[in-house]
């Protein structure tokens, strides 16, 4: 009875159970993270508190760095369920439980429903993509749209859909998306796929009649769709805030933000461990040159992924979810090549198993370590030369003893698999840790971050009070204090903060690194010192 009902019942519902079982529980457990996660919600509760949905804000001042179209996913959620955790990060959630869909019909109609159904596995079984639909971060919803914009554009290459236009639509509608979503840099990475795609593609086939007119209508639907926000934007503001909007999409590109410069083979590191198990049944799929198809298809998602991983390897800023747009091609190659192993055109190889079990036991190991190291913080503090690290490790927290073989399972299960070569198999176990350890392990280190600050700004919510960070960046004090719309423009002014005249109690934050340049400030006061975290009040002076 069981295994007919399992055998009836549709791939797509399998894979919705699925996306609803691992990405809705857990969502609201935690405190959002700073910087990106607080960052976008601020502003979505900045745009729900000023009634202004066009503008994107952060601290009640213009915002250059994003469109709004996350942002007002989010104020829909919070609208419906409260300004929390879980309704930011809610838009995701769906997101994934789409994607897990999209991915499954689209490899359905690019080869079978085996295809699809074990792509749709292998991007829920794979660490960076499976844990991000569990975020509020912008990345999962864009890298969808253009996705979807870039598959759409492939249909329109075949011939036998050179009269319809409808693709080359709705290429534009979802490019068009995508920048709402966070900006021209959907494009780029778009065109630049497709150019070197049909550089490529040139060598051996030539386009289909009528091609520029589609990519008229391609550029036409896209510019219209951009538009619903750009075009108020420039008729509200005129081109000073493009100007501003573009400058900083230079600069990203070509300044790094502090701490974020790494060295250019850094995607490369972050896209094999973190897109692990896909990422090594892929580099069969990236590298080789003979796979015997008649689809386009599997050059186009080899094309994607280079770009991806050399545009971000160029561009100065280097944050790990800047290069997850190459998660899509990594999961599809990932299965196309495992396709052929279970053709037996390929041979689980030695050396594949070998970088599986490498790679997942370094994993395993680290899952098992940070609860062992949130154990034994005490012990290990002799060995940390970081004060504010030795402040965090001082935070006290109840462990139940057992988190630590949450990796250990891991480890086990990984090699299993592997000894028995079932894919399926590893990335369920990476899903079902991930599952855990989200719902186990990162409820414990979260306070260790940011939890004392944290707790300091929500315990002032709703009061007449200024709060401010001193040396350090972070968006969780307008989150979590609430802060209202600033009535007196001179609290934007640290120095006013500090030495001025302020018309009510204010509040500082700052890292117990910092702290001994405020020390010896005669207007504050010390309040105490937390977890690395040092406190401080001033009284009005009128």
């Amino acid at each position: 009875m069981l295994s007919k009902f399992i055998k009836n019942t549709p791939n797509s519902v399998w894979l919705l159970l699925l996306g609803f079982g691992f990405y809705i529980p857990f969502l609201g457990q935690v405190h959002l993270f700073d910087w990106d996660e607080i960052n976008f919600a601020e502003s979505a509760r900045e745009m729900l508190l000023t009634g202004d949905y066009l503008t994107v804000q952060i601290d009640f001042k213009p915002f250059w760095e994003k469109p709004p179209l996350f942002f007002w996913l989010q104020v829909l959620c919070m609208k419906a369920f409260g300004i929390s955790e879980f309704s930011a990060r809610l838009p995701n959630a769906v997101i994934g439980i789409v994607t897990l869909q999209v991915l499954y019909q689209v490899g359905k109609k690019l080869h079978d429903k085996a295809f699809g159904f074990l792509w749709a596995i292998a991007f829920w079984g794979s660490l960076a993509p499976h844990l991000y639909f569990k975020t509020g971060i912008i990345d999962p919803t864009f890298n969808l749209f253009i996705f979807l914009s870039i598959y759409f554009f492939s249909k329109f290459l075949s011939p036998k859909l050179q009269n319809i236009p409808w693709s080359a639509l709705l290429a534009g509608v979802f490019m068009g998306l995508a920048i709402l979503t966070k900006g021209p840099v959907a494009l780029l990475i778009g065109t630049l796929s497709f150019g070197v795609f049909i550089l490529v593609h040139l060598r051996t086939e030539s386009l289909p009649n009528g091609f520029l007119r589609y990519v008229i209508f391609f550029i036409i639907s896209t510019f219209l769709v951009a538009s619903i926000w750009f075009g108020l934007e420039f008729a509200r503001h005129g081109k000073w805030f493009f100007e501003q909007f573009l400058a900083y999409q230079i600069r990203l590109f070509s300044i790094p933000d502090a701490g974020h410069e790494q060295p250019f083979y850094y995607h490369f590191i972050v896209l094999l461990i973190g897109c692990f198990p896909a990422s090594v049944f892929a580099v069969k799929g990236i590298f080789n040159k003979n796979f015997k198809t008649s689809k386009p298809f599997v050059l186009l998602m080899q094309c994607l992924f280079w770009v991806v991983l050399i545009l971000f390897s160029i561009v100065r800023t280097k944050i790990v979810h800047y290069s997850s747009m190459a998660w899509f091609p990594v999961t599809y190659l990932a299965v196309y090549a495992h396709r052929q192993y279970l053709d037996e055109a390929l041979a689980w190889s030695k050396s594949l198993k070998v970088a599986l079990l490498i790679i997942g036991i370094l994993i395993g190991v680290l899952l098992m370590a940070i609860p062992l190291i949130g154990m034994n913080s005490f012990e290990i503090m002799p060995y940390i030369h970081d004060d504010f690290v030795l402040g965090n490790l001082q935070t006290p927290m109840s462990w139940a003893g057992w988190e630590w073989a949450i990796g250990l399972c891991f480890i086990i299960a990984l090699c299993v698999f592997v000894y028995r070569q079932f894919a399926l198999g590893l990335y369920a176990t990476m899903a079902i840790t991930l599952w855990l350890y989200v719902g186990f392990v990162v409820p414990r280190i979260e306070p260790y971050i940011q939890g004392a600050a944290i707790d300091f700004y929500k315990s002032f919510e709703d009061q007449d009070v200024y709060i401010n960070t001193l040396g350090f960046k972070s968006y969780a004090h307008l989150y979590y204090f609430g802060k209202q719309i600033p009535k007196n423009q001179k609290s934007y002014d640290e120095n006013w903060l500090l030495n001025g005249k302020v018309d009510k109690p204010t509040y500082f934050v700052t890292k117990n690194t910092e702290a001994a340049q405020y020390m010896t400030n005669p207007n504050l006061s010390l309040i105490k010192e937390e977890n690395g975290f040092v406190f401080f009040r001033r009284k009005p002076r009128f």
